[in-house]
């Protein structure tokens, strides 16, 4: 029966009650769907785990058809009057940045909730949608500051940047990585435009920033490495002993895992879990012993990454050398990736302090900018204008650090003018 004969088929007074109560659901769905309804006098619940929230967020994120998506997300913007289209477009991600909102209001712990009993095989299919509403959250700051409605804007960014730095809570070390990215999305777009945000926005920006959980650190993920890696392979071969005594089948088992854990799409290299077999001396013994070594080289990495910004590199490059150098292949395979994550964390945490000396600059010129430290040096970052093409577009801020990948600058623009990169490898250059 459908909704309208069942209430029909109701006594009158009971209709009246059902219609009232259908009414007043209404008016509290009118409450929390509409902009000025719910969310300026944040009328919802706070004690849910987020993590919840941003899976409902993600569940919602708009399902674009492939021109569109094309539309939106591969076509350079910067420096372009955006189309009604783009507008209608990044409007369709309302329902997601509602959720954020109300995920980055929330007074309790973020649970995400993951088994790591199954290695480097489970899923964190939540991160890329992470990073999905991150590039989202910058494509809708540019039609939210071309249409005059920089609240917006900074509420969406700083909804963003919230997430990203709760997805580390889970201490993987590629949630802590896609954290960094969330972060540089997110900065990025303000430097470019700066000159774009009033004072005061500027200043609801760095207050939504610093009010975020703190940046989950590549130490504090090293731990979770080990387990995730080193134990789960012993665990999985004492798996494979329990269930077969046969020597020569449990050596097929690690092939075949190795095999599946090592390779990536479009890298793949049957012959790697062979060469690795061979090296451990083709015995289960042997390879337990072999997996065996990498233990106390994690527990190493682990202090190194926790040293302090100045004493990083002097301690990582020795590390670098012995991983590169060991004649264990399972180290060169676990370990030569892992020194960058540090630097990347290092040039996120930069960026971010250049952000808030920026907004200080905005605030109160020279003195309250040199307030704002190089979290590296320990020093005011290096400031100077910057001209592009010969027109003085807005300034520059430089760090002491830089590694490949990030050389230690950042501009901000303060003036319209044609689109040219504010940071990376292509700094100052225009953007084609």
């Amino acid at each position: 029966m459908s909704g309208d004969a069942n209430i029909a088929a109701l006594p009158h007074s009971l209709t009246m009650k059902a219609l009232s109560l259908n009414s007043a659901l209404v008016l509290l769905l009118w409450m929390v769907l509409s902009p000025a309804g719910g969310r300026a006098a944040d009328r919802f619940r706070t004690d849910i785990n987020p993590a919840l929230l941003y899976w409902q967020a993600w569940a919602e994120i708009p399902t674009l058809s492939e021109p569109d998506q094309g539309y939106l997300f591969t076509n350079e913007w910067r420096g372009h009057k955006l189309e009604q289209k783009f507008g209608d477009l990044v409007g369709r991600y309302d329902v997601s940045f509602k959720l954020l909102y109300r995920a980055s209001k929330a007074k309790v712990p973020c649970e995400w909730g993951y088994d790591l009993t199954d290695g480097p095989e489970a899923l964190l299919p939540g991160l890329a949608k992470a990073k999905t509403l991150a590039q989202a959250a910058r494509l809708r700051a540019l039609w939210r500051l071309q249409n005059g409605t920089q609240d917006t804007a900074v509420e969406d960014l700083v909804s963003a940047f919230a997430q990203g730095r709760l997805l580390s809570e889970d201490r993987i070390l590629i949630s802590a990585l896609v954290q960094y990215a969330i972060e540089n999305i997110c900065v990025n777009t303000v430097a470019e435009n700066y000159h774009r945000f009033s004072s005061e926005a500027l200043e609801r920006l760095r207050s939504g920033l610093l009010a975020s959980a703190p940046r989950g650190s590549t130490a504090a993920c090293i731990p979770t490495e080990k387990v995730a890696f080193h134990g789960w392979l012993l665990r999985r071969v004492e798996d494979f002993r329990r269930e077969s005594s046969d020597e020569s089948q449990v050596l097929g088992q690690i092939r075949d895992l190795l095999t599946r854990v090592m390779d990536s799409p479009g890298a793949t290299d049957p012959e790697k879990a062979k060469r690795i077999l061979k090296a451990a001396g083709e015995t289960v013994s042997g390879f337990v012993r072999y997996v065996s070594e990498l233990g106390p080289l994690y527990d190493e990495l682990e202090s190194i990454m926790a040293s302090p910004v100045g004493e990083f590199e002097s301690r990582m490059k020795p590390f670098e050398k012995k991983v590169s150098g060991h004649p264990n292949l399972l180290v060169k395979e676990f370990f030569s990736p892992l020194a960058n994550c540090r630097r990347k964390e290092l040039s996120a945490e930069i960026k971010v302090a250049m952000l808030e000396a920026a907004i200080a600059q905005r605030r109160g010129g020279e003195a309250a900018r040199q307030g704002i430290l190089d979290p590296f040096s320990k020093k005011p970052f290096a400031y100077r204008r910057f001209m592009f093409e010969g027109v003085d577009r807005g300034f520059e801020l430089k760090s002491d650090y830089s590694y490949a990948g990030f050389n230690g600058l950042m501009v901000f623009v303060e003036k319209d003018g044609p689109a040219f990169h504010t940071t990376g490898d292509q700094v100052g250059k225009r953007v084609e």
